[in-house]
């Protein structure tokens, strides 16, 4: 647990630091070292999905083998961030074709192209083609949602792939959802890509080159969950790609295994009440800033800590609900949970909060600022990379008078 630095008048909290995001950097790397560590078969890389946690694409330049990006704006992310091109994959449902043209022009067609249809397969090549380059793609299979195509489909495109001059074929991307909590169903997915890339060989003479694959290992968010092991977690799932029959590179796509232990919310209780028999808090942040898989109206408690400006050890605990500051009924991070006089200023740290709540909460619901954010790390402290920002010009109209003053 990281402490926020006390103000020097009175040792109390600045009530301007909530609410924050704050990113342990040095817990990062630790995890993403242990997750390298665990998995010793050759040729496996790892791949972080930006949608995770865009912050931490240039703390993980030097760590992450690929970075997945969903949107024209992660692209841009990897691009300010100085991510070799030949490290980013780009996915998505959906690729505009003026977005992939900029891709392939602007960086040389260096990325890796996923395609999820066969018609997203023709666009890939026409824009490689208009821009006299030949591009590296992954076909993606679906596990029966929008994503990805059907075996027969993707087979097709095998069929075919002497028609697409300016596409290389690496391989299949096959991701099926997160918070796995046994690896059972890993292995049945794994057992299934191993058995289909033997079939394509089989039929088509075509050798998969690289299998890339998302596990979607679970994070145990709630005080109730079974704490992981994770040197187990890790051998195990080491075991499984040792006894694949697949030789080939076996990319491992993840974003919230390895990122949600970094990261904490803070927040500060700002008012307390008490309705009947009920006890509320109040803080300044709420669900539009934080948001953890599988949680609904507070009932799961998340790890926590309440970390009181005054304590008073000797006072009785009692039960509290804890509210945001939205102006909804379902504004609620927790329920029914002890405290000991909490009071507002104290503040109150949420856990493992270092996946998707930065970028995942309703942001412009009641035109709420965005929060802080601070990197963390031994060496340097805590650092300011984005000042608390307001939301307020993204829900209203922009007047002729109202412009970015590009022409000042």
């Amino acid at each position: 647990m990281y402490q926020i630095d006390k103000q020097a008048k009175g040792g109390l909290y600045d009530e301007n630091i909530t609410p924050s995001y704050v990113f342990d950097l040095d817990r990062l790397r630790e995890r993403v070292e242990a997750v390298r560590a665990g998995i010793k078969r050759d040729g496996t890389k790892i791949c972080f999905n930006v949608k995770a946690n865009p912050f931490l694409v240039e703390v993980l330049k030097d760590q992450a083998d690929y970075f997945e990006v969903c949107s024209p704006g992660e692209f841009h992310v990897c691009e300010k961030g100085e991510i070799p091109m030949e490290q980013v994959v780009v996915s998505g449902v959906y690729k505009a074709p003026l977005d992939v043209a900029r891709f392939i022009g602007e960086h040389e067609g260096k990325s890796v192209f996923t395609a999820e249809s066969f018609g997203q397969l023709q666009v890939l090549n026409l824009c490689a083609k208009m821009q006299g380059r030949q591009i590296r793609v992954l076909l993606r299979l679906t596990s029966g949602n929008q994503f990805g195509m059907e075996f027969e489909e993707l087979k097709e495109c095998i069929s075919r792939q002497k028609e697409y001059e300016n596409i290389k074929i690496l391989g299949i991307q096959y991701y099926s959802g997160t918070q796995k909590k046994d690896l059972s169903k890993i292995k049945e997915e794994l057992q299934m890509l191993d058995d289909f890339c033997e079939e394509l060989k089989r039929e088509y003479g075509f050798s998969t080159e690289v299998l890339e694959y998302g596990p979607g290992l679970s994070v145990p968010y709630f005080e109730k969950d079974e704490e992981e092991d994770l040197d187990r977690t890790l051998a195990d799932l080491n075991d499984l790609l040792d006894g694949l029959g697949f030789s080939g590179t076996v990319v491992l796509e993840m974003g919230r295994f390895l990122t949600a232990y970094c990261g904490s919310y803070y927040t500060s209780i700002v008012e307390i009440k008490r309705h009947g028999d009920q006890n509320y808090c109040i803080v300044d942040g709420g669900i539009h800033h934080l948001n953890y898989y599988g949680q609904a109206m507070g009932m799961r408690i998340p790890h926590y800590t309440h970390l009181p400006q005054e304590p008073d050890f000797e006072a009785p605990e009692q039960i509290w609900d804890v509210c945001g500051c939205l102006c909804t009924t379902s504004d609620v991070l927790m329920r029914q949970i002890p405290m000991q006089n909490p009071r507002p200023g104290d503040l109150l740290i949420f856990e493992r909060a270092g996946a998707y709540s930065v970028t995942e909460g309703i942001s412009l619901f009641l035109s709420h600022d965005l929060p802080k954010v601070y990197f963390y790390s031994e060496e340097m402290g805590m650092e300011l990379v984005r000042e608390r920002e307001g939301t307020c010009q993204w829900n209203m109209r922009t007047g002729e008078d109202e412009t970015d003053g590009a022409d000042d």
